[in-house]
């Protein structure tokens, strides 16, 4: 048994520039697991400047200077920020608050349909459908008391949230503006032959960079097209909805089906089993199909070759890890992974 442990690890573990490339993932996946909370604004102005440093190559490529791009760049990423935070979230709370006070108005309709089920089905006993109203309450009770700590939480965690918004956009300017600085003083630390490692960056690179972005602009094309029937046809909590539906595409099959829950049933509280709702409904699922069946190979064709069952284990596996955060990266972290295993001297000889 030992010298099958030890012909494995030979055989994998020989070459240094394997060495060198598991020890660099190893210290970085640390640095995130065990201090990633304390660095939470440090990595965000690192995404952000990732993607943002998409802009500043396209227009660079046209002939701007590099200083140039990124006074552009910086100028829309704070532009953009300033409409979420002036326009988007203050329109998303008073929603959320209408909907809150809405709540018991809701309940009363579900506790109505509930009472309405022995008429309608004889299967039912008076007395299964108490249990069933008790459990609903019970049920009910439960997620106030989420809804009262998340509030309490969010208000202690207001100060936190007001130095991530001065912190990050800083963060943002100068790792954005000194970029070629900060990499030649990291390139410092790492050893000199680094060839394995350099060209399994280089194609997580490409596919990473490309994912994000797309990602980010599959949100905010699916949020607004969302919001504009929704809109239009007046119902409650349209840009609430119109957000939830936009943040769903980071979550891949998963998320499409879990925000359509909450969307039917407030169009089907506010209308009921009308046309309208069936007109919502249709405009909605529309919006589902052009995402999934136009936008996403048009955004995303040539960049992530995974199986679907890989992607789902993928953002199982890392949002259980980090969460929101893991959910967001699940596949660009699995494209790693791919790239890794692809690269690999010892799968690359025998392949």
């Amino acid at each position: 048994m030992i010298d099958v442990i030890k012909g494995w690890f030979e055989k994998h573990f020989s070459d240094p520039q394997a060495i060198i490339l598991i020890s660099i993932l190893i210290l970085g996946a640390i640095l995130v697991l065990y201090w990633g909370h304390v660095l939470t604004p440090v990595l965000a102005g690192i995404v952000i400047a990732y993607v943002l440093e998409g802009l500043v190559c396209r227009l660079q490529h046209l002939g701007l200077p590099r200083f140039l791009a990124f006074l552009i760049s910086y100028a829309l990423f704070i532009t953009a920020l300033s409409l979420i935070l002036f326009g988007l979230v203050p329109l998303v709370i008073s929603q959320v608050t209408q909907l809150i006070t809405d709540f018991p108005k809701i309940l009363d309709k579900v506790q109505q349909l509930i009472l309405t089920i022995p008429d309608r089905y004889s299967v039912f006993a008076d007395r299964e459908i108490e249990k069933m109203l008790g459990s609903f309450s019970t049920e009910l009770v439960s997620v106030g008391q989420k809804l009262v700590s998340v509030s309490l939480s969010s208000a202690v965690n207001v100060f936190t949230v007001m130095v991530y918004l001065v912190v990050v956009p800083l963060l943002v300017f100068f790792l954005l503006k000194d970029k070629a600085e900060i990499l030649d003083w990291f390139r410092r630390f790492l050893p000199e032959d680094r060839g394995l490692a350099y060209s399994v960056w280089k194609e997580v690179d490409v596919k990473m960079g490309n994912y994000i972005r797309g990602k980010l602009l599959e949100v905010v094309i699916v949020g607004v097209a969302t919001f504009i029937p929704l809109k239009f046809m007046g119902m409650n909590y349209a840009a609430t909805m119109s957000l939830l539906v936009g943040l769903s595409v980071i979550i891949p099959y998963v998320g499409a089906v879990a925000v359509t829950i909450p969307v039917a049933m407030i169009a089907w509280f506010q209308w009921g089993a009308t046309s309208d709702f069936v007109y919502l409904m249709a405009a909605y699922l529309l919006v589902q199909f052009l995402d999934g069946n136009i936008l996403v190979p048009l955004l995303f064709s040539e960049v992530v070759n995974m199986h679907p069952a890989a992607i789902i284990i993928a953002v199982l596996f890392f949002g259980g890890l980090w969460g929101v955060w893991g959910v967001f990266f699940a596949i660009p972290l699995a494209t790693l992974v791919q790239a890794v295993i692809n690269s690999w001297p010892s799968i690359q000889k025998t392949a």
